[in-house]
């Protein structure tokens, strides 16, 4: 219900207007009366109605000078005038103060209900209007910290004018920070590798009481502004401290998180600008310093310097050198793949002039798209699963450090190297037992090393490692053992001891049975006697 008040130095005049009309019929309640300025002045005060009809000449008060004060206690109300012809200039005066109509006297009832029902009108469309408008700004209070975040990221990343920048920050009761800015990004160290496993909630707390302790130790030493950039990472807007150089306060932050959390931070500064529309390039530098942190491993701050030696370092190996290093590779030897990488990373880490990260990511992925290929010339790709799925990052560990990159490859080298000398291992194998099989069926022959080394197209010399290697014994003894053997059984199906020397590619009987002793410690005739009871019978 809209409240109205009723306020006239005659008494019959306030009668009528409160009793004659049925106000509740308009949504209209009556709130008081009274019949003197101070009195109806007192009476707004107490009641705080939405509408009030006044006399304009009354004792004590006038309704010019209540209509003033009106405006000043609630300028929402609506004041509506009784005017006699003569009192007109007031009426108009009223008007100027704030009333929003008038009424002259003598009047009509209808008069009244009709004035009084537009004032009503009027305060409720302002009044929805109001709610509206408080409602609007609730929802903006409420979404501040959200507006906050999308316009300081826009800050650091496109340029913005000066007085926008002033009526943005104003707006958004973001503290005051003046330049020269100074951009720092503040990065987690390794926060989903090593504490992927904690909950959500968990972990948003553990990310608000980090940017807590940032804020903190920044504002101890000059005028900031932090706020979230990415899941992992904050963004700083700092103003140049008098006192402290910009690394002096990184660091501080670095060890405040180190001591008060199970965390550490890494922190990438850019350099100081002269004002707003420059924040993005100190922003871009910062981020370019932080990605150095892949040589450092984290916990600790660089900042950024054109005179640095940052990105100007020249290739990291030749081509030539990687040639060597995949033809090792290919050979399956793992001491010379390893001793290569040590090289390549040692030299890394001694040189004052690096490349960038990027540059180092992109090289290493494509050495290891190298390997991969070498595999898949070599075997079936159903036989490399594991060594594929490693080489993909997505689906392989997640690399971010210099170090991450030196176990990766190392990891590649000896999985590869090992399919490599397993399979070569199994070739070499099917290669001596080929020719053990052609030494048996050919023991009649004059069985040199060079023979039979050239049966299997290989060089007498690698073939007389890889058969010694393979077999467990020399090839000059496993051929005499072969021989041996194959004139036992011989013997034992009677035959002469000359044919078996024959057979078996002796030319002299003599040397034969020579060898058969050395090697039974039995002639043999002793042999023959002894396991089939009968000595030798020679031919008539």
């Amino acid at each position: 219900m809209t409240k109205l008040c009723v306020i006239d130095d005659i008494r019959s005049v306030v009668e009528m207007i409160t009793r004659k009309i049925p106000w509740h019929d308009y949504g209209i309640e009556i709130a008081g009366s009274a019949t003197d300025g101070e009195e109806g002045l007192a009476l707004v005060e107490a009641v705080k109605p939405d509408i009030i009809l006044t006399d304009v000449r009354m004792p004590k008060m006038d309704g010019l000078e209540m209509t003033k004060r009106i405006a000043q206690l609630l300028p929402w109300s609506k004041v509506i005038i009784l005017s006699a012809y003569t009192d007109f200039e007031y009426a108009q005066k009223a008007l100027q103060y704030g009333a929003v109509d008038y009424v002259k006297k003598p009047f009509a009832i209808e008069d009244i209900v009709q004035v009084v029902k537009k004032a009503r009108d009027l305060w409720q469309s302002e009044h929805l209007e109001r709610t509206r408008m408080l409602q609007m700004e609730h929802a903006v209070k409420e979404s501040l910290p959200a507006l906050r975040q999308l316009y300081l990221s826009q800050l650091v990343h496109h340029p913005t004018d000066a007085a926008e920048t002033q009526m943005w920050w104003g707006f958004l009761e973001l503290t005051p920070v003046t330049p020269p800015f100074a951009v720092m990004v503040i990065q987690i160290d390794q926060l989903t590798e090593r504490y992927g496993s904690l909950g959500l909630k968990e972990l948003e707390l553990a990310r608000f009481s980090l940017q807590n302790i940032v804020e903190e130790t920044v504002l101890s030493f000059t005028k900031a502004i932090v706020f979230r950039d990415e899941f992992n990472r904050y963004v700083c807007i700092a103003g140049t401290s008098l006192t402290t150089s910009r690394l002096s306060i990184a660091d501080a932050c670095c060890a405040n998180i180190a001591a008060n959390t199970k965390f550490t931070i890494s922190i990438g500064i850019g350099e100081e600008v002269g004002d707003g529309r420059e924040l993005p390039r100190s922003y871009q530098q910062a981020l370019h310093a932080l990605s150095y942190h892949f040589y450092t491993g984290g916990n600790g701050a660089l900042c950024y310097s054109p005179r640095s030696n940052m990105g100007m370092a020249e290739w990291i190996y030749t081509a030539e050198s990687e040639h060597e290093f995949l033809f090792a590779f290919r050979s399956g030897n793992t001491d010379k793949c390893r001793e290569w990488l040590a090289d390549v990373f040692a030299g890394m880490e001694k040189s004052h002039i690096r490349p960038t990260p990027n540059d180092v990511e992109h090289l290493f992925h494509g050495l290891a798209l190298r390997m991969l290929r070498i595999m898949l010339e070599k075997f079936p790709r159903s036989s490399i699963v594991a060594f594929e799925s490693r080489v993909d990052p997505a689906g392989g560990m997640r690399l971010t450090e210099l170090q991450d990159y030196r176990i990766w490859l190392n990891e590649l080298c000896e999985m590869g190297c090992r399919l490599m000398e397993r399979e070569r291992t199994s070739e070499s194998q099917k290669i001596i037992y080929r020719s053990m099989e052609f030494i048996k069926s050919n023991l009649h022959l004059d069985l040199t090393l060079e023979l039979c080394a050239r049966a299997v197209n290989l060089s007498w010399g690698y073939y007389s490692n890889l058969f010694k290697k393979v077999a467990g014994t020399t090839f000059q003894q496993y051929v005499t053992q072969a021989k041996i053997e194959r004139a036992k059984e011989m013997l034992l199906e009677d035959y002469q001891v000359q044919e078996i020397a024959q057979q078996l590619g002796y030319e002299h009987r003599r040397y034969f049975s020579e060898v058969f002793k050395k090697q039974t410690g039995l002639t043999p005739s002793e042999f023959k006697e002894l396991f089939l009871g009968k000595p030798e019978q020679p031919k008539s």
